[in-house]
C-alpha cells in the first residue's frame, strides 16, 4: 500500500525511482572541559585547517562540473578564511577551557546569532552548520553521510542535508531529494536552478517510512512524496512529468518576448544574484535584468574590501554579459556580524540589524562607500547600470549618499573617464520609515526597491529565525499590502519606478496582487523567472482590482490567502 507525505515543494518538477536513504549527518559533541588546553588549541586549529582543505577541494569539483564557483562553497571558504571567526573560536576555548568539539558547538550557536540581514550570503544558517559538521567531523573522526558514490539512479532521502552535500550530487544519478527538515531555503532554490532536479523538504517523517527497497514518486511542484505508489499512482504522476516537460519547453518561448499582462501592461521580470559568477545562469534564464545583485561578496578574505579596481572588474564582467539589460547594484549592506577590519565600530552592539548596517555605515565610513561607488561608476561605460542604496530611513541620509555619488562623478570626468550619461540611483524600501517618508524619498531617488524581507520583519517586530515570534512573519498580511500599495503609489505620483525583490515576488498567492498594485518590476530567483513570466502574461491588472481592494480590506493573511486561491482560477488567461 502507498504511504503519502507532504512537504514544501522545493521544484524540479516531477519523477519516479528508487529510493536510497542516506545515514543522518548530524554530529554532535558533550559540554567537556578541557584536559590540556593547548592540545586542544592545536585540534580546533587543525580542524579549521583540514576543513578548509575540503572545501577548496569540494569548491575545485564543484566549478569543473557546473563551470562556475557556487555561492554555497565560496560562503564556506569565506567564514573559515575569516580571522575574527577564528580568533572567536581560540577565545571560547582558553576562557572556557572547553574541548575543541565542544567549542566548535558553541561557535555554531554562536554564528547563528548573528543577523542574517547583513552577512554576506543568503545561506548563512546553512552555511554555518554545514561548517559546523565538517570540523567535528575531523575532530571525531566520523565520516559525513555522502551521497557522491551513488551507483544507480535514485531519489535521495535524508534528515536533513547540508549545501556542501547537495553541490556534490551527480545530476544523471539524483533523480530526487527529500528531507525531513529544511525549508524553501536558498540553498534548495540552488538545487533546482543548477541542478534541475525535484525537492520536497520538511515532510518531518519521511526517513520514518523510507526503504532503500521501495520506490518513490517526488512531486515537487506540489510538495508531495508518494512512497511504494500503486500502478495507477505511477501512471498518473508519468503523465504529470511529461505534461511538466511540455510546459518548460513552451516557458522557453517567452525568453524572446517582453512580458506584458494580459491587458498590455509592461512588467519587467528580473533575476536576483550574490555573485558575478552567476550571470551566466541569469542570462540564460529569461531574466529581463538584474533586480538586485548583492555585493557582500567584495568582503571576502581576512575581512578586507576588495580594491576599487577588483570590484570594477567584477562589475564590468556583469554588465557585459546583459549589456541591453539594466544591473541594479546595492551598495555594501554589512553591519557588525560582518565587518571589514579597521573599521571604527562598537562589536558589541545587542541588536546588530538595527545598528550600524548598510547606508549608515557607507556614510559613516566614506573610505568604503566611495570606492565602491567609483567602480560601479566607471563599470556603467559597458552597460546599465543602477546604484541602489540600502537601509534607508531618513531622507537626509539619502540626499547626502547621492551627493557623494555626484561628487564621484565628477572626479572620474576630470579624470578622463568614460561614464553613462543616464546612471539611475535609488534605495531600498525596507523599513516602515521609508514607507512613510515615501512621498518625500520619491522627489530624490529615481527608483525604489522593496525588500519584502526586512520590511516584514521591521513592521512586525519578528525575526523570522526566532521561532517564537516566525508566525507573526506575513508577507500577504494587509498591513504590508498597503505598505506596499503606498509605496508604489507614491513612486508613481513622482514618475518614478518600482521594484520588489524580496522573496514575497516569488510567492504565488501575491504575485497577482503585486500585478493590481502596478509594480513594475519583480525581482525573483533565476529559475523561478519563466514561471512568473508566464503567469503575468495570463493575468488583468485592470481585472485584479475589485481583488486587490478586497485584500487591502481583509483582516489577515489567512484570508488573504484564501482570496487570491478562491478568485485566481477564474481570472486566469491561458494562452
Amino acid at each position: 500500500m502507498s504511504h503519502t507525505l507532504n512537504g514544501i515543494a522545493a521544484g524540479g518538477g516531477v519523477t519516479i525511482a528508487p529510493v536510497y536513504v542516506m545515514g543522518a549527518s548530524s554530529l554532535t559533541a558533550p559540554a567537556k572541559a578541557a584536559n590540556d588546553e593547548d592540545h586542544e588549541a592545536k585540534r580546533l586549529h587543525d580542524s579549521f585547517s583540514l576543513t578548509r582543505k575540503d572545501l577548496v577541494k569540494i569548491g575545485q569539483q564543484v566549478e569543473e562540473e557546473f563551470g562556475h564557483p557556487i555561492a554555497t562553497v565560496q560562503t564556506l571558504i569565506t567564514i573559515i578564511d575569516d580571522s575574527n571567526i577564528r580568533q572567536l573560536a581560540q577565545d571560547m576555548l582558553i576562557e572556557n577551557r572547553w574541548t575543541a568539539e565542544w567549542t566548535v558547538e558553541q561557535l555554531v550557536s554562536q554564528l547563528k546569532k548573528l543577523s542574517t540581514v547583513a552577512v554576506s550570503s543568503p545561506f548563512w544558517n546553512n552555511a554555518v552548520n554545514d561548517l559546523g559538521q565538517r570540523m567535528l567531523s575531523h575532530l571525531l573522526y566520523k565520516p559525513i553521510p555522502d551521497a557522491a558514490n551513488l551507483d544507480h539512479r535514485a531519489v535521495v532521502i535524508a534528515h536533513s542535508i547540508s549545501p556542501t552535500q547537495i553541490v556534490r550530487f551527480d545530476r544523471q544519478l539524483v533523480a530526487a531529494i527529500v528531507t525531513d527538515l529544511g525549508g524553501a531555503t536558498s540553498h534548495f532554490s540552488l538545487l533546482t536552478e543548477e541542478l534541475a532536479i525535484p525537492g520536497v523538504v520538511a515532510t518531518h517523517e519521511v526517513t520514518k517510512y523510507a526503504h532503500d527497497d521501495m520506490v518513490a514518486i517526488v512531486d515537487g511542484i506540489h510538495g508531495k512524496v508518494i512512497l511504494q505508489p500503486s500502478p495507477q499512482e505511477i501512471d498518473d504522476y508519468q503523465k504529470m512529468a511529461a505534461q511538466y516537460a511540455r510546459g518548460n519547453n513552451l516557458l522557453g518561448k517567452l525568453k524572446h518576448e517582453e512580458t506584458r499582462s494580459a491587458d498590455g501592461q509592461r512588467i519587467r521580470v528580473s533575476a536576483n544574484i550574490s555573485l558575478p559568477d552567476e550571470i551566466s545562469t541569469v542570462a540564460d534564464s529569461g531574466a529581463e535584468g538584474i533586480g538586485l545583485f548583492r555585493t557582500e561578496f567584495m568582503v571576502m578574505k581576512d575581512a578586507q574590501l576588495a580594491s576599487e579596481e577588483r570590484q570594477f572588474q567584477a562589475y564590468k564582467k556583469a554588465v557585459t554579459a546583459m549589456p541591453d539589460q539594466l544591473i541594479v547594484v546595492r551598495t555594501l549592506d554589512i553591519g557588525n556580524d560582518k565587518l571589514v577590519d579597521n573599521l571604527e565600530v562598537d562589536n558589541d552592539q545587542l541588536n546588530p540589524a538595527l545598528g550600524m548596517r548598510g547606508i549608515r555605515l557607507g556614510l559613516a565610513h566614506e573610505e568604503l562607500l566611495r570606492p565602491q561607488l567609483r567602480a560601479l561608476l566607471r563599470a556603467s561605460a559597458y552597460g546599465k547600470v543602477a546604484i541602489m542604496f540600502p537601509m534607508v530611513t531618513t531622507v537626509a541620509e539619502f540626499r547626502k549618499a547621492r551627493d557623494i555619488v555626484d561628487q564621484e562623478i565628477d572626479h572620474l570626468k576630470q579624470q578622463g573617464y568614460d561614464l553613462a550619461d543616464d546612471i539611475q540611483v535609488g534605495m531600498m524600501v525596507e523599513t516602515p520609515a521609508a514607507v512613510t517618508m515615501a512621498d518625500q524619498l520619491a522627489q530624490y531617488a529615481d527608483f525604489f526597491s522593496i525588500g519584502s524581507n526586512d520590511l516584514v520583519q521591521y513592521l512586525f517586530a519578528t525575526d523570522r529565525t526566532n521561532d517564537d515570534t516566525k508566525s507573526l512573519y506575513q508577507p500577504l498580511h494587509p498591513a504590508m499590502l498597503r505598505s506596499i500599495f503606498h509605496v508604489i503609489r507614491q513612486a508613481h505620483t513622482e514618475g518614478k519606478w518600482v521594484s520588489l525583490c524580496g522573496e514575497m515576488a516569488a510567492l504565488h498567492v501575491a504575485e497577482p496582487l503585486l500585478l493590481a498594485m502596478g509594480l513594475d518590476e519583480f525581482s525573483v530567483p533565476a529559475d523561478h523567472v519563466l514561471s512568473l513570466r508566464h503567469l503575468i502574461s495570463g493575468l488583468s491588472a485592470r481585472q485584479l482590482q475589485p481583488v486587490l481592494h478586497k485584500a487591502l480590506s481583509l483582516q489577515n493573511a489567512s484570508e488573504v490567502e484564501q482570496l487570491i486561491k478562491k478568485t485566481l482560477p477564474d481570472l486566469y488567461q491561458e494562452k
